[in-house]
């Protein structure tokens, strides 16, 4: 079964419209627009877990210091951490909770730079930690709705790498992603946004279309 992670969540309400994913993501990287506070994080759990709801929470983080990552984790009890900046395997080892290790694809690669991107992968796997394919898009450390090509997590999916792939990833386009790539999960933000805000349609949507896909295989 491929993964759902809905990432970019601002509100519990928006959190609760995600109940059936199997990630919840809350951005904590300073300057961006979906950034929430700690209070709203705890808030977030505190909805899902009321509700029954079985996603787990994961925080994002970029280039920030260690004690504020882990001090955000055990405030707002998040299952796991992605860090989405330049952090090395050993940062992510210092982590009190799972840690996702974001890797940048350049729009500009293709399948032959897959081996450029294995050891990176691996080095991180290797270490206990999940891996998230995204498109690099300078200066900013994901959702952008912009993806990368395909063939490049292909062909590290077909040499057993395990990963979340992300990057314009839209309710229209994700059955075609997986059926390409075959990830161990997907994962989305603008894609099931209208107006820059989350929409529960959209996620019901996304969702959907991940499951049947699923059972195409």
């Amino acid at each position: 079964m491929t993964r759902v992670k809905i990432c970019g969540v601002r509100s519990p309400e928006e959190a609760l419209a995600a109940a059936d994913a199997d990630f919840v993501g809350i951005v904590f990287v300073p300057e961006r627009h979906r950034r929430i506070a700690p209070g709203t994080g705890r808030d977030i759990r505190e909805a899902l877990g009321t509700a029954g709801a079985a996603p787990q929470l994961v925080g994002l983080f970029a280039d920030q210091p260690l004690d504020e990552v882990n001090r955000i984790v055990e405030e707002c009890q998040l299952d796991a951490a992605q860090l989405c900046g330049a952090e090395t395997a050993d940062y992510a080892s210092g982590v009190v909770c799972q840690a996702i290790k974001v890797v940048h694809v350049a729009g500009s690669a293709d399948a032959g730079d897959a081996p450029d991107f294995a050891g990176l992968v691996e080095q991180f796997r290797l270490a206990g930690h999940m891996v998230t394919l995204d498109r690099l898009v300078e200066g900013i450390q994901g959702g952008t709705g912009q993806g990368f090509d395909w063939e490049v997590a292909a062909a590290l999916a077909g040499q057993g790498h395990s990963f979340l792939l992300a990057g314009g990833l839209t309710p229209e386009n994700v059955g075609q992603a997986i059926a390409a790539v075959k990830p161990w999960g997907v994962d989305v933000s603008t894609g099931v946004e209208s107006d820059g805000r989350k929409d529960a349609q959209k996620i019901r949507q996304f969702v959907a279309s991940v499951r049947r896909a699923d059972g195409a295989d």
